[in-house]
């Protein structure tokens, strides 16, 4: 079995609070994702799939992260 904490990082994206400035709303329509606010971060959650597939549209939006 897996370590958790790599299964955390195939099932969510923590980014600042306004990296999704503009593309929260298309991001959410299209992928199967939660997105909730903890303080100055941003949390998305979704299965690896959905995850991976977020990340790729992210990334051609101009948000990078770790």
């Amino acid at each position: 079995m897996g370590a958790a904490s790599r299964f955390r990082d195939s099932t969510q994206i923590l980014l600042p609070v306004g990296a999704l400035d503009g593309i929260r709303e298309e991001l959410e329509q299209r992928f199967t994702v939660s997105v909730h606010q903890e303080g100055e971060q941003v949390r998305i959650i979704g299965s690896p799939v959905e995850i991976k597939d977020a990340s790729d549209f992210l990334a051609r939006n101009g948000v990078t992260f770790a």
